[in-house]
């Protein structure tokens, strides 16, 4: 255990107090008891928090279960008879739920028991003060500290009628399943975040397994009758109306952070109602930090883990370590999969930086031929001036698995030679960054198997 630093703030009933029992706050929670803090977790819903009970566990499986049942019929070797079939959805949903539960319980409430310094409240809470709540029971909690986790939630555009029709929150994932999909996306192509040349891409390949996908278009009303739903929307200067027995938002999500007295304590809000906060995630109210979802994007479990321990310790050792999230990694679960770190080309040039590119296509990847399924390609961006990597784009069958070595290429400030100078082994989609890496010198074509 580390040895508990002197500058911890004690003289209230607890040293840190953590509202929201999700990631963020386990991950910090578990930092403060590491310094010998006496630690309280005050949760008023589900403990784990969106992403082990209503976020990536559950629709990554369900992505998975809708991915091997789109294998059967939709695979690229001739000899391996393709047979069709009808899920059997239930059987899936009680899958997926095991698991959640599973998971709630080894990674959550054995955690709890694992650290007997947290005592955890499983009551709603509302400041006081920068140092107390009152909990829904009445009881008054006091800390030297407090950091709030509370997450967000789903959040829906205020599209005329939307709200009285009613919405469901997942797209390929039910094409696979047998259901007809329409995509309507306001911007010109899916996830516009990206680099252009994936968003463009990945729309086609959508498009191919029958997603009706539409881009840069302008919903005008949502109404909903006795046979499903009437989406009126604009495509191309054109009125144009979609209809569906069952409508999915997939527009974002804004950070919980109305009816529990931030208000009254001096904390600042944003523009989209996340809380503001500094380089070490304080909060406007000194004695108050902020972590996960609940601070604004990026809206990632991973990032907020990152944010709870930093939090943490900041709040606890005085503010001595800032949240960097330059070389932060995405990922998105279609099939192929979208990954990225760092800059895109455009963002480069914006920075003042002239970028060097190198785009293969998955068909110059011996794992990809290997498997029948070269879609996609691997994009690097890299500093003309200084020839390091600066940035990696990745549309892929496992992009997620490709993006790490990117990751650390561009936190560590590696050079073209290094990525190319490192062993990477053979038949792997790995295999296709040192590849790529090559590409910006050499035509990978013209060379053999493992060639340096």
């Amino acid at each position: 255990m580390t040895e508990a630093p002197s500058v911890i703030p004690r003289g209230g009933e607890f040293d840190f107090l953590v509202v929201g029992g999700g990631s963020a706050g386990f991950a910090a929670a578990i930092q403060a008891a590491d310094l010998d803090a006496r630690v309280a977790m005050v949760e008023g819903a589900t403990l784990g928090g969106t992403c082990v009970n209503v976020g990536c566990v559950p629709s990554k499986t369900l992505i998975r279960a809708a991915e091997a049942q789109h294998r059967r019929v939709h695979h690229g070797f001739r000899g391996i008879p393709a047979t069709d079939g009808h899920p059997d959805w239930p059987t899936v949903r009680a899958e997926k739920d095991a698991l959640v539960a599973e998971l709630r319980q080894t990674k959550y409430w054995n955690v709890l028991r694992a650290y007997p310094s947290i005592t955890l409240f499983q009551e709603r809470a509302t400041f006081v003060s920068g140092k107390e709540i009152r909990l829904a029971g009445g009881r008054t909690l006091t800390a030297g500290k407090i950091l709030v986790t509370t997450g967000a939630s789903p959040w829906a555009p205020p599209i005329p009628g939307l709200a009285e029709a009613g919405y469901l929150e997942l797209a390929q994932m039910f094409a696979r399943l047998g259901v007809r999909v329409t995509v309507l996306e306001a911007l010109p192509r899916v996830v516009p975040s990206e680099d252009p040349d994936v968003g463009n891409a990945l729309g086609d390949y959508l498009r191919s397994e029958g997603l009706d996908v539409y881009t840069d278009v302008r919903v005008d009303r949502v109404r909903k009758g006795n046979d499903g739903y009437e989406v009126q929307y604009h495509a191309d200067s054109a009125a144009r109306i979609a209809r569906a027995e069952q409508l999915l938002v997939a527009t974002g999500r804004r950070a919980n952070t109305a009816g529990f007295g931030l208000d009254t304590i001096g904390v600042t809000l944003g523009a989209k109602g996340e809380i503001v906060v500094d380089e070490f995630l304080r909060t406007t109210n000194p004695n108050v930090y902020a972590a996960g979802d609940v601070i604004g994007d990026p809206m990632f479990v991973y990032a907020a883990a990152y944010g709870g321990a930093l939090a943490a310790e900041n709040a606890l050792t005085g503010n001595q370590r800032r949240s960097d999230l330059s070389s932060l990694p995405k990922v998105t679960f279609t099939d192929p999969a979208v990954s990225s770190v760092g800059l895109t080309e455009n963002e480069a040039r914006a920075q003042g930086i002239e970028p060097l590119v190198s785009k293969l296509p998955l068909e110059h990847v011996p794992r990809a031929l290997a498997a029948h399924d070269t879609r996609g390609f691997i994009k690097l961006v890299a500093d003309a001036g200084t020839k390091k990597i600066i940035g990696a784009h990745i549309l892929a069958a496992e992009a997620g698995e490709m993006i790490t070595e990117p990751t650390l290429a561009t936190k560590l400030g590696l050079a073209i030679d290094e990525v190319t100078s490192t062993f990477h082994p053979y038949l792997t989609l790995s295999e296709g960054i040192k590849l790529a890496a090559q590409a910006f010198t050499k035509d990978v074509a013209k060379l053999s198997c493992c060639a340096a």
